[in-house]
């Protein structure tokens, strides 16, 4: 582990893997550093993969107030420490904060995102408007089970049995520490799960090539999500992975992601 400081001064920690042009790892919900390491490895034969824990999560400082700024910074951090530019891969919440990134970003050259979690039309029930709010209280009281179960069963709709053999996992109390981040990841969606499409002005300034991902067998509003982000971009391109769900297989995944980013530009 190594770490770096943010512009406001704030300790992100990273891991790097092989050698070769720089790509991060940009991780979702309930996610630390430990969620890339596989990719990245997986990648290390052509790239200088990073996994690094965004901040409030695993040995990343936090400092506070909270805003969506803070977290482009800390990636522009871990790029500068790099040397630039970069190539940058963005899973779920991490696929629309590296989108915000690479929009401020003009060291990102390419961008890899699978499945942002927008909810863009009909095909499910929009988050409830006190989604953040209830949320929140469960935070302030230390309800963190509490929080996590119900982000899991209403945001990500996990069934409850599933959620309730989830509590009997050791993975659980990793997630609880995690869990005030959550509200930093509903800050990055924004408006964005309303059930309507993104906005039309949302990255229009977002040149770079960029390949958008979804799983085949995901449900049909997180694929629909991804047609809705890929007609937005100038130069986008739509990618799914048969058999997949949110959760994309490491070994399916990364040899798309080695193909799509190679410097020589094959795809």
């Amino acid at each position: 582990m190594e770490t770096v400081r943010s512009k406001d001064g704030t300790a992100i920690a990273f891991e790097r893997h092989g050698k070769g042009p720089a790509l991060f790892i940009v991780a979702g919900a309930l996610s630390d550093r430990r969620a890339g390491s596989k990719i990245a490895g997986l990648l290390s034969g052509e790239f200088t993969a990073y996994s690094y824990d965004r901040r409030g999560r695993g040995d990343s400082g936090d400092t506070a107030p909270y805003r969506v700024e803070r977290e482009i910074e800390d990636l522009a951090a871990l790029i500068e420490h790099a040397g630039g530019p970069a190539l940058v891969f963005g899973h779920s919440s991490g696929a629309v904060l590296a989108l915000k990134a690479a929009e401020r970003l003009p060291s990102i050259r390419k961008l890899a995102v699978y499945e942002p979690p927008f909810i863009t039309d009909s095909k499910r029930e929009p988050l409830p408007q006190d989604f953040p709010d209830n949320l929140s209280g469960m935070l302030e009281t230390g309800r963190s089970g509490e929080a996590v179960e119900y982000f899991l069963t209403v945001a990500v709709q996990v069934p409850a049995p599933a959620v309730q053999q989830m509590r009997q996992s050791p993975a659980w109390a990793e997630m609880e520490k995690l869990a005030p981040t959550l509200l930093y990841d509903l800050r990055i969606l924004g408006g964005d799960m309303s059930g309507r499409p993104p906005a039309a002005v949302n990255w229009k300034a977002l040149r770079i090539p960029v390949l958008a991902m979804d799983g085949g067998a995901s449900p049909g509003w997180a694929r629909a999500a991804v047609e809705a982000v890929a007609g937005l971009l100038p130069d986008a391109r739509r990618s799914t992975l048969e058999g997949q769900t949110h959760g994309a297989d490491p070994a399916v995944l990364a040899p798309v992601l080695a193909k799509f980013f190679r410097s020589d530009g094959r795809e």
